[in-house]
C-alpha cells in the first residue's frame, strides 16, 4: 500500500490489528517515552497518543518495532527494493538472473523525485513550541526529534538527485538555544551532511537545511539506509514507499511534500552551541558538546499532521529493528563492495557500533600445512574504511573455511570459534590515536580513541573450559582487590575487583594482577568488571556484550599475560585481560526517573499488556 503521510499508516495498521489508541492526555516529558520502552520491550504494537500534553498534534511511535510490523508497513514494495539494492550493489545479477529482475528498470523510473506544485504540507504553519516536545530520559538536555529526516544540498552542486538526507538528531529547546527560533542539529563526523556543511564554509555562505517530520514511513527509512553509491535517499525513498518521492521549492528550500511537519532554516558557518547531553543508544547519555546551530525561519505542517517518534536507550530498542531490516536490504552489499567478505554483524547488544564480528574468506598460500589470519587482515582493513563499519571499535574477524556453519549472528558461539583459534601473542592489531564513534566515550576525548582487530584462522588450539582449576586463589594486587568471579560463558571469565580510579594507578594494579594470574590456555579471556554478577546476569550474555565492549577503549584498556612488544606488536603470551570497569571520564548510564515509571505502571500498563 502506498502511504501519503503517516495518517495513512496508521489508519492501515489500526485496520489490521497493529496499533493501540490512548485516548487519555499523555505527559511528553518523560512519560511517553517510558510508555513506549515497554511496549517495545513486550512486543508490542504501535501506539497511536491522541492528546499530547502541551501540543495540539497527536503522536506515534513503534511503527518499527518489529521487524514483522515493518515488513508489513512495506508489504507491496520491499522485494522490490531489496532487488534494486541488489543491482545497483552488482549490476551483472540482473543479466545472470534477467527474468527475477525484469521490472527494474520501470522501478527505478518511477522512483524518480517528481516536483509538485501543491505540496500538502505547506497547507498550515506553527512554531517551534506547538510540536510535542518529547524527552525520553530525566538527564536530556530538552526535548528532541528523534525520526527526523534532515535534508540537505551540496552547494557546490545543488539538486534534489545530490542531496542528503540523513536521520541526525535535532534539539529542539534547551541549553543557549533562543526558543522557537534555534534547533541543535548534530551529525558525526562521517555523515553526508558533512559534506555540504564543509562546502558552505569553505564558501562563506550559510547552510540551507529542511528537517522533515513524517510523511510515507519509507521516507523515515530512508534516512537511515546505508545505500549503495549513486543511488540518493530521494530515489530510494519512493521506490520503498511505492510513491515517488514528491518535492516542492519555497525561497529556495526543497520541501518534501508529503511529510507531516517541515523546519526550515540554515546552519551557520561559524555558529555553535553546546547541544545535548541525550540519551543514546549505546545505554548512556552523549553529553553536552558544540554542535550546529539551526535558525528557524518556518516551521509548517499538512492539516493532518502525526508526529512520529522512537526512543533511543540501551539496546535492545525500536531502533534494533531498524537494524535488523537494514541488514535483510543491505545484505547483498557486502559481498560485492568487500570481496572476500561473506557477512558482518555489529552486534545490538554491545551499542552497535562498539563491537563489529564478520566473516571472511583465507584463501591466501592455499598450499600452507597451516591456516594463519593473512587475508582476513585485508578484509578487516577493507571493513574499517566501509560505510557506518568504519565506526567499529572491536573487529572479531574468522575465516570462513574453519567452519562453513559459522553464524557471525549467534554472538556467544562465534566469540567461542575465535578464542578456540586465537593467538595472542600474534592475532591482536591495534590502531591507536584514532576516530571512534562520537557516541563513545570510553576514549580520551570526543571521537578519539583506539580499534583493536582480532583476526583468527586455523585449526583449534585450545579447548575452553568454564571452571577455575583446583585450589586456584586470584592474585591480590594493591588496589585492585578482586573479590568474585563469574564465568559468563567457557573460556571467558568475570572478574569483580575494586572502582576504577585513574589510568597511572591501574596500569600499575593491573600490570601486578597480570603477573601473579596462572591460569590454564583453556581460559583465554579475563574481564575486569565493577560486578560481575551483573555482568554474568543476563541468559543471552547481553550484560557481558554491553558492559565489555563500551567501557574499554583497546589502547587503554587490554592488558596481558606474560606481555610484550617486539617490532611495535603487543602480544601476550598467556591470558587476554580487559579492564571493563567504569571510568570518570565516562558518560553516565541511563535510568529512569522513579516517579515517572512508578506513574506510568500504574496508569498505562493495559497498553502492553494489549499485544
Amino acid at each position: 500500500m502506498a502511504y501519503n503521510s503517516t495518517i495513512d499508516c496508521v489508519k492501515d495498521l489500526e485496520r489490521h490489528g497493529h496499533l493501540v489508541r490512548v485516548k487519555d492526555e499523555v505527559d511528553p516529558n518523560l512519560e511517553m517515552a517510558a510508555i513506549q520502552r515497554r511496549v517495545y520491550a513486550a512486543g508490542g504494537k504501535a501506539i497511536y497518543f491522541e492528546k499530547v500534553k502541551g501540543s495540539p498534534f497527536p503522536a506515534v511511535c513503534n511503527l518499527f518495532g518489529s521487524v514483522e510490523r515493518s515488513r508489513f508497513i512495506f508489504r507491496k514494495t520491499l522485494s522490490r527494493s531489496k532487488d534494486a539494492i541488489q543491482i545497483k550493489a552488482d549490476p551483472m545479477s540482473a543479466l545472470k538472473a534477467v527474468w527475477r529482475y525484469w521490472h527494474a528498470p520501470f522501478t527505478g523510473l518511477l522512483s524518480l523525485p517528481m516536483r509538485t506544485w501543491n505540496p500538502a504540507v505547506l497547507e498550515c504553519e506553527t512554531t517551534i513550541d506547538q510540536l510535542p516536545w518529547i524527552k525520553s530520559w530525566p538527564k536530556d538536555g530538552g526535548p528532541f526529534i528523534t525520526l527526523p529526516q534532515v535534508y540537505s544540498e551540496d552547494p557546490d552542486r545543488p539538486g534534489v538527485m545530490r542531496s542528503n538526507i540523513g536521520m541526525y538528531r535535532v534539539q529542539m529547546a534547551g541549553n543557549e538555544y533562543e526558543k522557537n527560533r534555534e534547533v541543535g542539529i548534530h551529525y558525526q563526523i562521517h555523515r553526508g551532511i558533512g559534506v555540504h556543511h564543509a562546502a558552505a564554509v569553505r564558501r562563506g555562505e550559510k547552510l540551507k537545511v529542511a528537517i522533515f517530520v513524517g510523511g510515507p514511513p519509507a521516507h523515515t527509512f530512508a534516512a537511515v539506509m546505508p545505500l549503495p553509491e549513486g543511488l540518493p535517499e530521494v530515489v530510494f525513498a519512493g521506490m520503498l514507499a511505492g510513491r515517488r518521492f514528491r518535492y516542492a521549492k519555497w525561497q529556495g528550500w526543497t520541501v518534501a511534500a508529503d511529510a507531516d511537519f517541515c523546519i526550515l532554516g540554515t546552519i551557520d558557518p561559524s555558529k555553535t552551541k553546546p547541544e545535548g547531553p541525550f540519551g543514546d543508544h549505546l545505554g548512556y547519555y552523549s553529553l553536552a558538546h558544540e554542535f550546529p546551530v539551526l535558525t528557524v525561519e518556518k516551521v509548517f505542517h499538512r492539516r493532518n499532521a502525526v508526529w512520529p517518534f522512537t526512543v533511543v536507550g540501551r539496546p535492545p530498542q525500536e531502533d534494533t529493528s531498524f537494524g535488523a531490516m537494514i541488514h535483510e536490504m543491505t545484505k547483498p552489499m557486502v559481498p560485492v563492495s568487500l570481496p572476500g567478505v561473506k557477512s558482518m554483524h555489529a552486534v545490538d547488544s554491545a551499542g552497535v557500533h562498539p563491537l563489529l564480528l564478520a566473516i571472511g574468506s583465507e584463501r591466501y598460500v592455499p598450499y600452507a600445512k597451516e591456516r594463519s589470519p593473512q587475508e582476513i587482515l585485508t578484509q578487516a582493513n577493507a571493513i574499517l574504511g566501509f560505510n557506518q563499519a568504519s565506526l567499529a571499535k572491536y573487529l572479531m574477524i574468522a575465516a570462513r573455511q574453519d567452519d562453513e556453519t559459522l553464524d557471525c549472528h549467534n554472538e556467544m558461539a562465534f566469540m567461542a570459534h575465535v578464542l578456540e583459534r586465537v593467538r595472542w601473542e600474534r592475532d591482536l592489531h591495534f590502531q591507536t590515536k584514532t576516530t571512534i564513534d562520537t557516541l563513545d566515550y570510553s576514549g580520551e576525548s570526543l571521537n578519539s580513541g583506539s580499534k583493536l582487530v582480532i583476526a583468527a584462522a586455523g585449526r583449534p588450539v585450545r579447548a575452553l573450559s568454564a571452571s577455575l582449576p583446583d585450589g586456584f586463589t586470584m592474585p591480590q594486587a594493591d588496589g585492585l582487590r578482586p573479590h568474585s568471579s563469574k564465568f559468563i560463558a567457557p573460556g571467558i571469565l568475570m572478574v569483580s575487583v575494586a572502582p576504577f580510579t585513574d589510568y597511572k594507578g591501574a596500569t600499575q594494579q593491573v600490570s601486578a594482577f597480570c603477573a601473579g594470574l596462572k591460569l590454564p590456555d583453556s581460559i583465554p579471556l579475563v574481564v575486569l568488571v565493577d560486578d560481575a554478577e551483573f555482568a554474568a546476569a543476563s541468559a543471552s550474555a547481553a550484560n557481558f556484550l554491553w558492559v565489555t565492549f563500551t567501557r574499554s577503549n583497546p589502547s587503554h584498556d587490554i592488558y596481558g599475560v606474560d606481555s610484550f612488544v617486539e617490532f611495535k606488536h603487543w602480544g601476550c603470551r598467556g591470558s587476554l585481560v580487559i579492564d571493563a570497569r567504569i571510568k570518570p571520564h565516562h558518560a553516565p548510564p541511563l535510568v529512569e526517573d522513579s516517579n515517572v515509571t512508578a506513574r506510568v505502571e500504574q496508569r498505562f500498563s493495559w497498553i502492553w499488556k494489549e499485544i
